[in-house]
């Protein structure tokens, strides 16, 4: 993390450090390297100020021009101001040419013999195209700069959305889930004290996983499983001998790290929807491992009077896992749901990647 901090800081002084080099590299050296004429020394200073000039002129434009001006939708002005820049470093430079006698100077290096006419004006082309060149890369590097810096920006959002929208359903499923549970415990505090007092120590250690084991975001599927299995105990309590509940989990179980609460609401809701008191029913869970892969098949007795529906959101912790499913594994799960099998049961099939 650090490492990554400080090259995002010091990389991009690193590559204006470079650039300027290579510039410097272009006006000074490159030249007397290649050339085996003499230049004045006035011609240095020259140089020396038109380095300077182009130092400001791009971190002018960048800094100053391109952020309060053509961001903001003044391109007129922005047009002018560069306009104007081209015009004074030109300026500074005719004045330069003109009181160091440049002109004469280069022709005497260039032409010891004395024949030929000085070019007075020669430095114009190649100077212009020296600022055009400056001015389209900082305006170019500021615009990239904005680009990304907009980007990472709604990355920033995007994750903090992301990480509070996740917040907020857990904070639904967590007391939705609470909400029946303690119900459940009532009611049997009225039939049997002594397996209330089961049903409460079993409820404490399921709250001190979900207060405790999953702040981190995840948890171990062995938890997870062990959860469930809780849950499944718990409703067991109460229920009577028509219903069988049946929990197959894999053997062995390679543990791997898992959203928490995620695989509650599809056990709950087939208890919500497929036990009845009147009739025989059954609820069966089965969990496999693929290597990295979770399959999860619930399915429960239909019964006409409870029609279950994940579509239409009977039940908030179902609704809302299928949101953390999109939100935490996008692309990496699939949610099958058959609200009416041949053998008139509702069933849920969930592959979940948890690689």
């Amino acid at each position: 993390m650090a490492a990554t901090l400080l090259s995002r800081r010091y990389v991009p002084v690193l590559i204006h450090v470079l650039g300027w080099f290579l510039m410097s590299y272009l006006l000074f050296f490159n030249q007397s390297l290649t050339s085996e004429i003499q230049f004045p020394r006035l011609f240095w200073v020259r140089q020396l100020i038109f380095l300077s000039l182009m130092v400001g002129v791009f971190y002018l434009n960048s800094q100053w021009l391109v952020p309060r001006l053509l961001l903001h939708e003044q391109t007129g002005r922005y047009v002018l101001s560069l306009v104007g820049i081209i015009c004074f470093v030109l300026l500074v430079l005719g004045s330069v040419e003109l009181g160091f006698d440049l002109a004469r100077q280069m022709h005497r290096a260039f032409h010891p013999d004395g024949k030929g006419q000085p070019k007075l004006y020669g430095w114009i082309q190649p100077s212009l195209f020296t600022i055009l060149l400056v001015l389209g890369i900082s305006t170019s590097i500021a615009l990239l700069q904005k680009w990304q810096d907009d980007a990472n920006f709604r990355t920033a959002l995007e994750q903090a959305k992301t990480t509070s929208e996740l917040s907020f359903l857990k904070a639904q499923i967590n007391p939705h889930f609470f909400f029946n549970t303690l119900n459940n415990i009532y009611a049997l505090t009225l039939l049997d004290v002594e397996t209330a007092r089961e049903a409460l120590h079993r409820l404490s250690r399921m709250m001190r996983y979900v207060l405790y084991d999953t702040q981190s975001g995840t948890t171990l599927l062995s938890k997870e499983l062990s959860f469930v299995s809780d849950y499944i105990q718990l409703m067991q309590l109460r229920l009577t001998d028509k219903v069988t509940v049946t929990l197959n989990k894999p053997e062995p179980l390679h543990d791997q790290p898992i959203a928490p609460m995620l695989l509650l609401p599809f056990v709950e809701n087939a208890f919500k929807h497929g036990v009845s008191s009147v009739h025989p029913s059954s609820i069966t869970i089965s969990v496999q491992q693929q290597q990295h892969t979770l399959l999860l098949d619930v399915s429960n007795t239909l019964f006409p009077e409870k029609a279950p529906s994940l579509e239409v959101g009977n039940g908030i912790g179902l609704t809302n896992t299928r949101r953390r499913l999109d939100l935490l594994y996008p692309g990496q799960y699939s949610l099958d749901i058959n609200e009416h099998t041949p053998a008139d049961e509702y069933h849920v099939h969930l592959t979940l990647n948890l690689a």
